[in-house]
């Protein structure tokens, strides 16, 4: 008898929203990523965040530092688990390279925004990111609330 795989509801497993707060995205990319298994086995079950996470450029090799992935405690009986650990980040040579020259300029890094599934695979979305200032949060919660605004004159006149 086969076993039937059952559907996720989303493909999305972590979101960084204090990133999307903080920062203006420049550029998006779709980085594939290097995992344990006892790492996969607590993503199925949602157990990432991306609160502070970044990305580092090492010696030609992107790693994301700080994200965390919380071990179950029945996924791994002979691996002591590190849910902070440095994970490889596998991206393309020219995205690489693109992202280096990048965070050398001043005000530039590079955040992770997401993790998702893609088929079986997981990948992280990083972003190139120049942070905003105060006055630039303060006019994104001004938008957002008269767009509110907006809907609710909007949904009461119609």
């Amino acid at each position: 008898m086969a076993k039937s795989k059952a559907k996720q509801s989303s493909p999305t497993i972590a979101l960084n929203k204090r990133a999307k707060r903080d920062y203006h995205f420049e550029e998006r990319f779709e980085a594939g990523l290097a995992l344990e298994g006892w790492e996969v086995k607590a993503l199925r079950e949602g157990k990432a965040q991306l609160v502070d996470s970044y990305v580092l450029i090492k010696d030609g090799e992107a790693w994301l530092l700080g994200a965390n992935i919380t071990p179950l405690p029945s996924a791994s009986t002979h691996v002591v688990p590190d849910p902070q650990r440095t994970r490889k980040l596998l991206l393309h040579t020219s995205e690489i390279s693109k992202i280096y020259v990048a965070t050398q300029q001043k005000g530039y890094t590079c955040v992770a925004t997401a993790l998702y599934w893609k088929g079986q695979r997981v990948k992280c979305e990083v972003a190139l990111a120049k942070g905003k200032k105060q006055h630039d949060k303060r006019a994104d919660v001004k938008a957002r609330e008269w767009s509110r605004q907006k809907e609710r004159i909007l949904k009461s006149a119609g």
